[in-house]
């Protein structure tokens, strides 16, 4: 079964094309290393729940939004092997960077998942 790394992080909403940008060279730069897909997902219907939600999730200020972004890989193994390479890659060094990503990274939450259903 394949495998997923899984992602929802605040964008201020005056940084969506800078995040944009960034987000279609990373995506460029995991599927040349042999990512299966790479998705990234601004809400369009996600409100504020009672207890948790999206929003809740990552702390969203009332100028941010959330993106929801995954990246599929063949097995947990294959993503070992894709995210060293990608580590290394050039391209991506400045963004790196906390102080020059266009989004708050401490807020950022993360983690990898087998994928246990396809329909």
């Amino acid at each position: 079964m394949p495998y997923v790394d899984g992602f929802i992080v605040p964008v201020p909403k005056k940084n969506l094309d800078a995040y944009r940008k960034i987000a279609r060279k990373a995506g460029k730069v995991w599927r040349e290393h042999g990512a299966l897909d790479y998705r990234e997902c601004v809400a369009e219907d996600v409100k504020v729940g009672k207890l948790t939600s999206f929003p809740r999730s990552v702390k969203m200020k009332p100028n941010e939004t959330v993106v929801f972004s995954w990246i599929t890989y063949k097995s947990r193994a294959h993503r070992d092997k894709v995210n060293a390479k990608v580590m290394k890659d050039p391209r991506l060094a400045s963004m790196m960077d906390a102080k020059a990503m266009p989004f708050d990274g401490k807020r950022m939450i993360y983690g990898g998942f087998d994928v246990f259903v396809t329909a």
